[in-house]
Formats: C-alpha cells, sequence, structure tokens
C-alpha cells in the first residue's frame, strides 16, 4: 500500500485554517469597528461584551451538536460570567451605554 504525500501551498493551507477557525483577526476587527470606537479600540466594555457574545454563541451551537463536551460547558460558563460582571460595571458607570448595547445585541437581562 502506497502512501500519497499531499504538498500544500501556503494560500490553501491558511484557507483550510480560516475555513475551521469561527473567530479570525478580520472577525475580530470587524466586531471591535462596530461596537467599539475604532477597530482598533480592544478595551471598551461595549467591544469587550460583543466580542463575549458571539463567542457564546459560538460555543452554544458546539454544545448544541456535542451535548457531553463538558470542557466547553464550563468554557461558556466562565464566558457567560465574564460578560455579566462587563454589563454589571456599565450598569454602575454609564446606565444609558449599557441599554444601548443590551438593546443592539439582543441580550435578555
Amino acid at each position: 500500500m502506497a502512501i500519497k504525500k499531499i504538498t500544500l501551498t501556503f494560500a490553501a493551507l491558511s484557507y483550510l485554517i480560516s475555513k475551521y477557525m469561527y473567530l479570525d483577526a478580520e472577525k475580530k476587527k470587524e466586531i471591535f469597528a462596530q461596537y467599539g470606537k475604532s477597530n482598533t479600540d480592544t478595551g471598551s466594555p461595549e467591544a469587550q461584551i460583543a466580542l463575549f457574545s458571539y463567542r457564546i454563541a459560538h460555543l452554544t451551537e458546539h454544545l448544541k451538536s456535542n451535548k457531553k463536551d463538558y470542557n466547553t460547558e464550563r468554557a461558556l460558563k466562565i464566558l457567560v460570567g465574564k460578560r455579566r460582571r462587563l454589563l454589571d460595571y456599565l450598569i454602575e458607570t454609564d446606565i444609558e451605554r449599557y441599554r444601548a448595547i443590551i438593546k443592539e445585541l439582543g441580550i435578555r437581562k
């Protein structure tokens, strides 16, 4: 039995990697540009909440088909807690920004 050697170009390899990566640098910049002050604004609570919401949605979809993936379930709970703490911070500092972000992202209180 002969073993075939597969060679991939860098472009083909990066395409395959990006196909299976749900969150790449371009998607992050897009999220930060939409919800932050600019596409390099990675520290504002709104940008962080939006990024966490995107990751939470992805992990939720993963758990629908992989019900016994307890490591992902734990990671999801940690992310939900981080997002909740950021939302609590926004409530304390600026209630209008809080109302705007939960309305925009469709997060229920």
